[in-house]
């Protein structure tokens, strides 16, 4: 999946902020960002779990769900896709380590 496909997603997920509640899954999950999260925190588990249970196709299956519902709650909470890949470009050249540590380490 190219970011042209993630922001794709991101504009399908904006769009149904106006569908029914009731035949729209992602419109309960906008509705409701707790509800939201907590299904970030499901999906990341298991993404672990199939990373470490070496299960490539389990692990691209729940990374793509993994995907959409980050996309969903980023939407919940107002923050848009772009912001995020903005924050990601700003970082690169720059050390993990480095930024873990901070300037007084």
């Amino acid at each position: 999946m190219s970011k042209d496909a993630l922001d794709r997603l991101a504009a399908t997920i904006r769009a149904r902020r106006t569908a029914a509640s009731d035949t729209s899954y992602t419109r309960q999950l906008l509705d409701d960002p707790i509800k939201s999260a907590k299904k970030v925190g499901e999906e990341g588990v298991e993404v672990a779990i199939a990373a470490t249970a070496q299960d490539r196709h389990a692990l691209i299956s729940e990374s793509a769900d993994l995907l959409y519902h980050f996309l969903v709650l980023l939407e919940s909470r107002d923050v848009g896709f772009d912001e995020v890949c903005e924050a990601l470009e700003q970082r690169m050249g720059t050390s993990g380590l480095a930024r873990q540590k901070g300037p007084a380490d």
